[in-house]
C-alpha cells in the first residue's frame, strides 16, 4: 500500500491543503514571536495627572516610586492613640458626680485646768430621798469655809438657806424639786457666783409600790365598800375596805370603780392602783354584789 499517489486528485488536494495550513502556522507563529512590539497601542487611554498626597499632621520624606504603579498612592500614618476607657463600675449616662469634700481640720485644744473651789462641800444629810414625798424636808451640808453671804443651790435653784457655822449649812427642800427619781447636784455658791463649791450629788429614788392589782369591787347597793385586789406574785385574792392595811405598810384611803388609793404608813407616800381587768378572761373580773343581809 503507497501512502501517496500522485496519480490520484483527491490526494493532490489534500496535500495542497497541507501545505497550505501548515504555511499560515508558520506565519503566525512567527509573527507572534518574532513581529509583536512591548510599545503599548496607540489607543491606549490617557491617565491623569497623580493627586498630591494631603498633608497628615507631620510629613513624611517623600519617596520615588518607579512606572505607574504607585502613581495613585497615599502613605497610611497610624498616631496610635488609645481612647480612654471608662471608670470601672461608672454609669456612664449619670450625672457629674463633685468630689467628696475635702474634711476639714479640727485643732486640738488643750483643756483647761478647772481651779479649785474656794469652798469645800464634804457632805449631805440626807444623802438619799424618796420621790414624791409630800412635804418639804431639811437638807444639811457639811463643808468648810462657810459664810452667811453663800447659800445652797440645787440643780440651779437657790435653796432658803440658814448659816449654822463656817462647816454647816441647812436648806429647805421643797417637795416639787423631788417628785420624780433622778439625780439632783448640790453645791455652794455666792450670788455673784465668784465664790463656789465643789458639787456633791443626791440621789431620788423611786418610792415602795404596794404588789397588787385591782381586779374586783364589791359594795352594797347605795356604797363601794369593799375591793378585790389580787397579789401579783401568787395570784392570791384580797378584799379590803377603807382603812385596812395591806402588804404591811400600806393602808387603804379610798375605793372607787376606777382606782384604790393606798398611802405609805412610814412616808407618808400616796399610791393609785387602777382598776384592771383579768388576764384570763375575756372581760374585767368583778364578783357578785353582796345583798344587804350578807355577812361584810
Amino acid at each position: 500500500m503507497k501512502f501517496f499517489d500522485p496519480n490520484n486528485p483527491n490526494e493532490k488536494k489534500k496535500m495542497i491543503a497541507a501545505g497550505g495550513l501548515g504555511l499560515v502556522a508558520i506565519i503566525v507563529l512567527g509573527y507572534v514571536f518574532f513581529g509583536g512590539s512591548s510599545k503599548p497601542p496607540a489607543n491606549t487611554i490617557a491617565k491623569g495627572p497623580s493627586p498630591t498626597p494631603r498633608a497628615i499632621n507631620n510629613a513624611l520624606p517623600s519617596q520615588e516610586t518607579s512606572g505607574d504603579e504607585c502613581s495613585v498612592c497615599q502613605p497610611i500614618v497610624y498616631n496610635g492613640t488609645v481612647p480612654a476607657a471608662t471608670e470601672a463600675n461608672r454609669n456612664v449616662f449619670a450625672f457629674y458626680e463633685p468630689p467628696p469634700p475635702t474634711p476639714k481640720v479640727v485643732p486640738i485644744v488643750t483643756p483647761t485646768p478647772t481651779p479649785t473651789p474656794p469652798v469645800t462641800a464634804s457632805s449631805l444629810s440626807p444623802l438619799n430621798v424618796y420621790a414624791r414625798t409630800p412635804a418639804d424636808f431639811t437638807l444639811q451640808l457639811n463643808g468648810d469655809k462657810f459664810t452667811p453671804a453663800l447659800h445652797i443651790v440645787m440643780d440651779g435653784r437657790d435653796l432658803p438657806t440658814r448659816f449654822i457655822s463656817p462647816q454647816q449649812l441647812f436648806a429647805t427642800v421643797s417637795a416639787n424639786l423631788i417628785s420624780n427619781p433622778g439625780v439632783r447636784q448640790v453645791m455652794v455658791r455666792s450670788n455673784d457666783g465668784q465664790i463656789y463649791s465643789n458639787t456633791i450629788t443626791m440621789n431620788v429614788t423611786p418610792p415602795p409600790l404596794p404588789n397588787y392589782n385591782y381586779v374586783g369591787l364589791i359594795g352594797k347597793p347605795r356604797f363601794n365598800d369593799t375591793a378585790v385586789l389580787q397579789d401579783k406574785n401568787n395570784k392570791d385574792l384580797l378584799n379590803v375596805q377603807r382603812g385596812d392595811v395591806v402588804g404591811v405598810r400600806f393602808r387603804v384611803v379610798s375605793i372607787s370603780e376606777k382606782e384604790v388609793k393606798l398611802i405609805d404608813i412610814t412616808l407618808k407616800i400616796t399610791t393609785t392602783i387602777p382598776f384592771s381587768t383579768d388576764p384570763n378572761a375575756a372581760g374585767p373580773y368583778r364578783p357578785p354584789a353582796r345583798a344587804v343581809d350578807d355577812e361584810p
